[in-house]
């Protein structure tokens, strides 16, 4: 089952439930996942990629409510996060991520931070989505620093 067939049923199964909110969201989520398919074609869509998009979006939405003052928004912006973290693979944990920049740095032969950008296209499509971008291009500085040291 595709994570649009399932985030689909997830949206029936809560407005069957009563649960409007959910199914709100969840719809929304639906609309995104179909237009992406529909631009790419049935089996090049990032199903992924659109559910970290979606994420990220909501998070950000929360955090510029939140300075605003609404803090009531921000919490139902970061409820929607919650729920479409949920569709989302597990994240990398650090030593997971450390294992996998470590193999890419010695690959790519990397022996300075100005080699990051290497480094990096080794390392991205490796970790497919499973940590934040941010959180990646750290652990190569780390180990690129910690190489040149």
């Amino acid at each position: 089952m595709s994570i649009l067939e399932q985030v689909q049923a997830d949206a029936a199964s809560a407005l069957r439930s009563g649960d409007r909110e959910r199914a709100a969201a969840l719809r929304l989520v639906v609309s995104e996942l179909q237009k992406a398919t529909k631009e790419a074609g049935p089996d090049d869509a990032d199903e992924v990629a659109v559910l970290r998009r979606e994420r990220k979006r909501r998070l950000e939405a929360a955090e510029a409510y939140a300075d605003a003052g609404r803090t009531d928004v921000a919490a139902g912006e970061r409820s929607e996060a919650e729920l479409i973290e949920a569709y989302l693979p597990a994240e990398l944990s650090d030593s997971e991520l450390e294992a996998l920049v470590g193999d890419a740095v010695a690959e790519s032969g990397a022996s300075s931070p100005k080699e990051m950008g290497r480094v990096m296209s080794i390392v991205m499509p490796r970790v497919d989505g499973r940590a934040d971008g941010r959180r990646v291009s750290a652990a190569v500085r780390e180990k690129l620093l910690g190489a040149a040291a």
